[in-house]
């Protein structure tokens, strides 16, 4: 058992894996400014797990909060969640991103090393592939990022790797995400964007709801099997797992790894929908429009590396991720016939 902190700990993927650490017998606490989660989050998890969650309020960008909350209560590792996510939003605020993602992690490696706090495991993206030769993305494919967003990533990445190599850190692993979907089984917690959504899935379930008139597929004359983008998503459950056995492997083992995370199947975007309407019985009608700049054809993971280190392998489907994330999002929006 470890006692763990998860800043941006109120955050989809974050609350996620809260629950997985907590059924797996570790402790955690929650650090959060609210800025981008929902402040009921917290609650939430309480009812659905049945314990009692610390929170500490706080920017990351704040040494004083955080090497308090390190000083507190004393944790084994970090688990480092916070951080602004939006590509187009980089793309038009760079020096925000700049300012919250990387000066917000030299401040929380900063916090870190006073408290001697000397392992973390880190939220970074397949984005740091840029436009990637070929998929499957294995880990020594070539960084290409191609936007601000991506370049934070792959800053934050360098900077934590940096420091294990020379023995500031005891133990690291950047987690490479590819695409997350659904939510929580039980339909308590789940992805709630501000505004448009920027993903396909929350994006979906918005037209499911009636909330939104449409979804809008960006290109149907890419060089895959029916037109469309190919992406590799992944259940959010299975990545919240992943994080937990990242964790458990490097309080073990001291060591530096950088591990993709998805399914290793690509999936288009014209699949997803029928998946979706498969599993919802809703019809979602569909604009087709022009590609958009910078998007790539095929997109997906070459995840062996995590399975051969520390033992994981995503286990839910298409079906499960379409499934819960439409309970999710009913149940926000007061619908029954689930």
């Amino acid at each position: 058992m470890a006692r763990v902190l998860l800043t941006g700990g109120a955050g989809y993927i974050a609350s996620h894996t809260a629950v997985v650490l907590l059924e797996r017998g570790h402790e955690v606490i929650l650090l959060d400014d609210f800025s981008n989660a929902e402040r009921d989050v917290p609650a939430r998890l309480e009812r659905l797990t049945g314990h009692n969650l610390p929170v500490i309020e706080a920017d990351i960008r704040d040494s004083e909060a955080v090497s308090a909350a390190l000083a507190a209560q004393p944790v084994a590792a970090v688990i480092h969640f916070a951080a602004l996510k939006a590509v187009g939003e980089s793309e038009a605020d760079p020096l925000r991103y700049y300012d919250m993602n990387i000066i917000g992690t030299i401040r929380l490696l900063e916090a870190m090393q006073a408290g001697g706090v000397a392992r973390i495991v880190f939220s970074s993206s397949a984005t740091v592939y840029g436009q990637p030769d070929s998929s499957p993305i294995p880990e020594h494919a070539p960084t290409r990022v191609q936007n601000i967003y991506g370049r934070t990533k792959l800053v934050m990445e360098d900077l934590i790797s940096d420091l294990a190599r020379t023995g500031k850190l005891r133990a690291a692993a950047n987690l490479r995400y590819f695409n997350p979907v659904g939510a929580h089984p039980s339909a308590m917690i789940g992805e709630t964007p501000r505004g448009v959504p920027n993903n396909l899935m929350p994006y979906l379930t918005q037209v499911a709801t009636g909330r939104r008139p449409c979804l809008n597929v960006f290109g149907t004359d890419y060089a895959t099997p029916d037109g469309t983008g190919v992406r590799d998503y992944i259940h959010v459950m299975d990545l919240a797992e992943a994080h937990a056995l990242a964790l458990e492997h490097i309080l073990a083992h001291d060591v530096a790894l950088t591990v993709n995370l998805g399914t290793g199947i690509g999936i288009s975007v014209l699949e997803m929908v029928q998946a979706f309407e498969r599993a919802t019985g809703r019809a979602i009608p569909l604009n087709i429009s022009p590609r958009r700049p910078g998007d790539v054809a095929s997109y997906y993971a070459n995840p062996a590396m995590a399975e051969r280190i520390f033992g994981w392998k995503a286990r839910l489907n298409i079906e499960d991720m379409c499934r819960d994330a439409w309970r999710w999002e009913a149940a926000k929006a007061g619908i029954n016939d689930v």
